[in-house]
């Protein structure tokens, strides 16, 4: 499936039924007098979130949405049938904007939240209404209301407890396919994953929902590789999996290259908690590793773990150490 991240829509809602001019024409009877009903009120559009979508791909073909109309009234004081409100589905973490795609009017941050988009217009007055001791047999009635119309953008940012980054080939797909049971693209060279992929590790029946977010190169916040495009989607990550390939040829220069990305985006990124991965452990020999990661430790401050995707054992510990991080 293909994963878009961003669409513009047209919503209209539906208009309102107008009111009924009906008077009553019944035999022996000798003054029939106005019993014309009102219109029904038309459709709305309602937004709601469903966890079982993970992308906006359903809207790259249809732009445009309309709720249907109210009936018109009829006589016999018949209101008209409201018109029935449409729903439309988007994923947890869509953000509703207007027109101008910067005014967020609304976050949908929670399975089955709803949001009214646009409102249906209300419904016209039959002639009943306007009959009065002064006017007995009114032909006046209204037109029911336009329901709103407007364009909205939808942004997704995915919602995610971890965030894997990294630079390009340090494993991450690889990762997220050994604890996930997500089949990521993988192979070797550069930027293999082009789309966020999601993945549910289970452990100790509990669940930890992992992103494989791709193209944090130098620059990417101006756009260089896969730029900024991807970048939005770490936003709303508990914990960052910062994943190095431990044979890269200066470790602690491929790390502050990611955190310096991350802090031109946003400096609130740096903040999130983060677990340091040295990522490909069996291409080198223990003492080289050891080395390694004490040149590193001493140089960063921050701790390190170490991962093989091909050992299950260094798997069911990372696994644990997640687990901890997002209870």
């Amino acid at each position: 499936m293909k994963f878009l991240d961003q669409v513009k829509i047209f919503i209209k809602a539906g208009d309102g039924g107008s009111g009924s001019p009906s008077f009553r024409r019944e035999k022996f009877i000798e003054f029939g007098g106005p019993d014309g009903g009102d219109g029904g009120k038309g459709g709305s559009i309602i937004l709601t979130s469903e966890r079982n979508l993970n992308t906006l791909i359903d809207y790259r073909y249809q732009q445009h949405f309309k709720a249907e109309r109210g009936e018109d009234g009829k006589g016999k004081k018949q209101t008209g049938r409201g018109g029935s409100n449409l729903y439309l589905k988007v994923p947890i973490g869509s953000q509703i904007f207007e027109e101008d795609n910067k005014t967020l009017i609304f976050d949908f941050q929670k399975e089955n939240e709803e949001f009214t988009a646009a409102i249906g217009g209300k419904g016209g007055l039959g002639n009943t209404r306007f009959k009065s001791s002064t006017n007995r047999a009114p032909k006046k009635f209204t037109k029911g209301f336009k329901g709103e119309e407007f364009w909205i953008w939808i942004q997704l940012k995915t919602i995610a407890d971890i965030g894997i980054i990294g630079l390009p080939n340090a494993g991450k797909s690889s990762l997220l396919a050994s604890i996930t049971s997500a089949t990521p693209k993988i192979a070797n060279y550069k930027f293999t994953t082009i789309n966020p992929n999601l993945g549910v590790a289970v452990y100790d029946d509990k669940e930890v929902t992992l992103a494989d977010i791709p193209g944090l190169i130098e620059g990417a916040h101006k756009g260089v590789g896969l730029g900024i495009k991807f970048l939005k989607h770490i936003e709303r990550c508990k914990t960052l999996l910062h994943l190095i390939d431990v044979n890269e040829e200066n470790l602690i220069y491929s790390y502050k290259q990611v955190r310096e990305e991350l802090k031109k985006y946003s400096k609130s990124l740096l903040k999130k908690n983060e677990l340091i991965v040295f990522n490909k452990i069996d291409l080198i020999n223990k003492q080289e590793l050891e080395d390694k990661k004490s040149k590193f430790i001493n140089k960063i401050k921050k701790n390190v773990l170490t991962l093989s995707t091909l050992d299950k054992k260094s798997i069911s510990k990372l696994k644990t150490k997640l687990i901890k991080n997002v209870s």
